[in-house]
């Protein structure tokens, strides 16, 4: 079997503002769009953002979502988040540096230096 383009749907209660969220805020392109369901380029992938899911006003905890959505950065992109209103919660852990907030319906998301690997094996 060959995959050709993986994708990430997340169902939302509140999808206007998680649509803003993603396209306007963190700035994953838009692919099409139809009532209730945008699809945004996510790398190479995509995140299908539909209508129909459960939100909380606060971040959800693993028992609720499991998944958290990691966008991979070339370098910590906090400041920038920051900077448009998102809170960040920045994490140093042993195996990195991990940048944390929610969108609007509490689905925890990541921002992650991935050539931090690559630098620390090479060290």
């Amino acid at each position: 079997m060959q995959f050709e383009l993986p994708g990430i749907i997340l169902f939302t209660e509140r999808f206007d503002e998680c649509v803003a969220f993603y396209r306007d805020l963190l700035a994953l392109p838009e692919v099409f769009t139809k009532p209730g369901l945008v699809m945004l380029r996510l790398g190479g992938a995509y995140l299908m953002v539909e209508s129909g899911g459960v939100g909380r006003g606060r971040q959800k905890q693993i028992a609720e979502n499991p998944t958290i959505l990691r966008f991979n950065v070339h370098d910590a992109a906090a400041g920038e988040l920051r900077h448009k209103g998102i809170d960040v919660e920045v994490l140093r852990l042993d195996w990195g540096v991990v940048g944390c907030f929610s969108d609007p319906d509490g689905n925890r998301c990541e921002l992650k230096d991935h050539t931090a690997n690559f630098r620390a094996l090479a060290g």
